[in-house]
């Protein structure tokens, strides 16, 4: 028998007080452990992190906020929004290591905030924090808010816009939070393109009007109260879309003519529909997704479907709504030919809300579930005691950019403590320890870990620091250099500009690959022997360098690359009539 909750319908208009001010402020004090610990303790990792830093670097550097470039090229792959508050940061910082991690740190912050007084509203603020909590133990959000990648800020606007719908349709009418989510939604779409998907509650919505739900409100309004919301939606969208498109009209550069076109169709209902990377089945969210990124709550599922069930069952708008939409967002994504499990984060906020009555109720004490939980925490603190175990003793050679240090054995040897004592606390008084509370603290640790211990022992490999820390040491300060092959890391961690002939991601079967072998060829010729020094992968030595040549860097992001200069380049070099645009990084 579950235990009742307070307070169990939603109460139209619930004020704010000192109670819930109290709640929210321990629930962002455990966001802000979470979030913030290792924050400036790292540079951006690869794969997606140092492109949008050089974006936002160079829009600072180079004053070019409209038009986002990588090294001096047009990045045409995603719109500005998120780069911007990455660059507002490095301008405000002047440091891109506190910058680029500002905007999903926030984002965070704001996701919690708007869980927490959505669930407060419809249910009790006991589910509020509950819910609050259940968003932040989900592996899949604070992995995202401690990431610089685009996903935690589009999912913010998509919380913000789901919060505004949900509030209208449940607890309205309210048209001012219709208003409000429209907008949300439209920044969301110069976000990632996404950012429209709250407008898909109306199907479930649609669905329980059409079948007499009692506990969705009659809303009324005029034609004209609904259209101003999509009206807004798009001029918030305008922002952008209206001045890029007056500047790229008025200039006739058909380098902005490719980048509109392909910002603006290319990366939206083209890639959707016939995307070619990623390609994933049908079950891919259902069955590798939610179980793996949404751990551990996703282990509580044999318990919590049956529960939504019964709510349904007893036409309960708030989880026809909620849950409807996770469905629908969940089709919407497996519908498109290319599939990634992040594109499923916009889902976790909702996914938190129907979590957090069950949880406050106390679903988490059922015996079956308890020792679940009791089982995930016993196999993670094993896994961490014997990866204490090899490395201490290096019973095994460490993976590549990691090394056995006795930092990492201290480390997972902490975490495996950790784990331990969280489990013998509930077994000594599994009648006072919620076990979702356990998971909870537990959670937290291996966050603080993750982010004090293994960004220190990760970082100057994954940054390219110590790569291009090595390639300073071995070049005179005044020595221009070039990079064919590269990746943005090398970029952002060069002590002085870089030439090239466009992005090319490393892919030895790209056709372009020998044309930028010939130019970087020809612009080392250009000027004597020490001058200027180019950067590339050893695979791609010939036909313009000689393959013995030049000086080994080792093996970095994947690649093993080499340090060579104008004596390196081969008499037989084809010099052919090329005319590839070179471009040039700020520094």
């Amino acid at each position: 028998m579950e235990p009742s909750l307070p307070n169990p319908e939603p109460t139209p208009g619930r004020r704010w007080n000192r109670r819930a001010t109290v709640d929210l402020l321990l629930l962002l004090l455990l966001g802000a452990v979470v979030f913030t610990a290792g924050f400036g303790l790292r540079d951006p990792w690869p794969a997606d992190e140092p492109r949008f830093a050089l974006v936002a670097q160079e829009m600072v550097d180079s004053g070019s906020w409209l038009f986002p470039r990588r090294a001096g090229q047009l990045y045409p792959d995603k719109p500005p929004l998120f780069m911007w508050g990455i660059a507002l940061g490095y301008k405000l910082t002047g440091s891109i290591r506190y910058a680029f991690l500002l905007p999903s740190l926030l984002s965070g912050f704001g996701i919690l905030t708007l869980i927490y007084d959505l669930a407060r509203r419809l249910w009790h603020r006991r589910v509020g924090l509950a819910a609050g909590l259940a968003a932040l133990t989900v592996v899949q959000l604070p992995l995202q808010a401690k990431t610089a990648q685009i996903d935690a800020s589009v999912t913010f606007f998509i919380t913000l816009g789901l919060y505004g719908v949900v509030r209208h349709l449940l607890l309205g009418p309210s048209w001012r939070w219709w208003y409000i989510a429209c907008a949300a939604m439209g920044f969301g779409v110069i976000t990632k393109g996404v950012g429209f998907l709250p407008l898909l509650v109306l199907l479930p919505w649609a669905y329980g009007k059409w079948r007499g739900w009692p506990s969705l409100p009659r809303l009324g309004g005029s034609f004209w109260q609904w259209a101003v919301g999509p009206v807004l939606m798009l001029a918030a969208i305008a922002t952008w879309i209206v001045p890029m498109w007056w500047w790229v009209s008025s200039s006739g550069d058909p380098d902005l003519l490719a980048y509109r076109n392909n910002i603006l169709w290319g990366q939206t209902a083209q890639r959707y529909a016939s995307f070619k990377g990623h390609q994933k089945p049908i079950w891919y969210y259902p069955v590798q997704v939610i179980p793996v990124l949404w751990l551990p709550l996703s282990f509580f599922l044999p318990w919590l479907i049956p529960a939504w069930w019964r709510r349904l069952r007893r036409r309960d708008g708030r989880y026809l709504l909620l849950l409807g939409w996770i469905v629908a967002v969940t089709c919407f994504f497996t519908l498109s030919s290319g599939k990634r499990g992040v594109y499923l984060l916009p889902a976790v906020p909702a996914f938190a809300l129907c979590c957090g009555p069950l949880l406050a109720a106390g679903i988490d004490r059922l015996t079956g579930l308890r020792r679940t939980a009791l089982g995930f925490v016993a196999f993670l603190s094993s896994v961490f005691l014997s990866l204490a175990a090899v490395s201490h003793w290096r019973l095994v050679p460490a993976p590549s950019g990691i090394s056995w240090s006795p930092a990492a054995s201290w480390l997972f040897l902490l975490l495996a403590l950790a784990g331990g004592s969280w489990i013998t606390l509930h077994l000594r008084k599994s009648r006072q320890v919620s076990p979702f509370n356990m998971l909870t603290g537990f959670m937290a640790c291996i966050w603080l870990a993750y982010g004090l211990g293994v960004y220190p022992l990760l970082n100057d490999q994954r940054s390219a620091k110590a790569l291009m820390q090595h390639v300073a040491e071995r070049l005179e300060p005044s020595t221009e250099l070039a990079a064919i092959g590269w990746r943005e890391q090398m970029m952002l961690q060069a002590d002085r500009p870089i030439t090239h002939w466009g992005y090319n991601d490393g892919n030895f079967q790209r056709a372009e690959v020998p044309d930028h072998l010939q130019m970087a060829a020809a612009w080392l010729r250009a000027k004597p022997v020490g001058q200027r020094a180019a950067i590339l992968p050893a695979a791609w030595m010939e036909p313009c360098f000689d393959a013995d040549a030049g000086i080994e860097l080792g093996r970095w992001h994947r690649l093993d690359l080499r340090l060579v200069d104008a004596a390196a380049v081969r008499p037989d070099c084809p010099s052919g009539e090329l005319a590839l645009p070179s471009y040039r990084s700020f520094r």
